[in-house]
């Protein structure tokens, strides 16, 4: 079950990233990530409130707990570090083709691999070992495809932003499985719509002073911001895909480097909208550099399984 509705948050995130790359063209990033965490918010609140007032029995399926201040301050660090990791990436990609952003984001898999077998004491075996290499292959040719578009990775700013936020994901994920796994596997046993439900409202709350603070002061000499008709279906689709992953994560047995690895495949779809509807450069070079971060997976999926 939770590997099923791995593949769904996969599927659902790759319509995210094309979304998010649309909403973001020739547009201000702080306002339309506010808009995203709002939107998300709105989402949320009204089944806040609703289990709350105990409209919504704590037996459904959209029940939220409020808690307490011991269950709120993990929820907030995961908000600062979510938050930390959308702000690099959409200012990454912004500023870059997503068939170059994609693949570097597919790597996550490997940075949680590697902080699962040094956090959670996790051993890596010959197959693992051999997807750390593919993906590591992957960004090495990756940064050659990349020279052709005048990106040059070990100096390029925006490379360094998505690199940070794949960083930031992966301790993410790594905190998710902490969160999620019960007192007796090592972890807090927090309800997953409680950690969904208010780390978006946290976010949207910190996202407001960023706007009030940063972008409205100086909104006439940066970036205007646009109205785009798919700034809600950023939220939208990452919301449907984090309650899978939250969903799968809360299953018995469920591994956080297999989940975020199959979350990674993303990328396919992300991919195949980029070369189709955007028309992205110097596809067939990036395809192979793609192939190879797909290997690696099957590779980490091998061991793991």
């Amino acid at each position: 079950m939770w590997l099923s509705l791995a593949f769904l948050s996969a599927a659902l995130l790759g319509f995210y990233d094309v979304f998010k790359k649309r909403s973001l063209r020739d547009n201000a990033v702080i306002p339309v990530l506010f808009l995203n965490t709002l939107i998300c918010s709105l989402i949320f609140v009204p089944l806040i409130v609703g289990s709350a007032a105990g409209w919504i029995g704590c037996g459904s399926a959209f029940y939220i707990p409020t808690g307490g201040w011991d269950v709120h301050k993990y929820i907030l660090v995961k908000s600062f570090i979510v938050l930390g990791s959308w702000l690099l990436g959409y200012v990454g990609m912004k500023h870059l083709p997503l068939t170059i952003v994609g693949p570097i984001n597919a790597t996550r898999p490997v940075m949680t691999l590697v902080g699962a077998m040094l956090v959670y004491g996790e051993r890596l075996n010959g197959w693992q070992w051999a997807g750390v290499v593919l993906a590591v292959v992957s960004f090495l040719m990756l940064s050659r495809s990349g020279k052709k578009e005048g990106i040059r990775f070990a100096h390029d700013r925006w490379i360094y932003c998505i690199v940070g936020a794949a960083l930031l994901g992966a301790v993410s994920g790594l905190y998710d499985k902490f969160l999620m796994a019960s007192a007796t596997e090592g972890g807090v046993g927090l309800d997953k719509m409680a950690v969904q439900g208010w780390y978006n409202v946290y976010q949207c709350v910190m996202m407001a002073a960023m706007v009030a603070l940063l972008w409205w002061p100086v909104r006439r000499r940066s970036a205007p911001f646009r109205w785009d008709a798919t700034i809600p279906l950023i939220s939208i689709f990452l919301t449907a895909a984090d309650l899978a992953y939250f969903y799968a994560l809360s299953q018995p047995g469920a591994m956080i480097s297999v989940v975020s690895m199959v979350r990674r495949g993303s990328v396919v779809v992300s991919f195949l909208f980029a070369a189709l509807v955007f028309k992205e450069k110097n596809l067939r070079a990036k395809a192979v550099d793609l192939a190879l971060v797909l290997l690696g997976m099957v590779c980490l999926w091998i061991g793991t399984a």
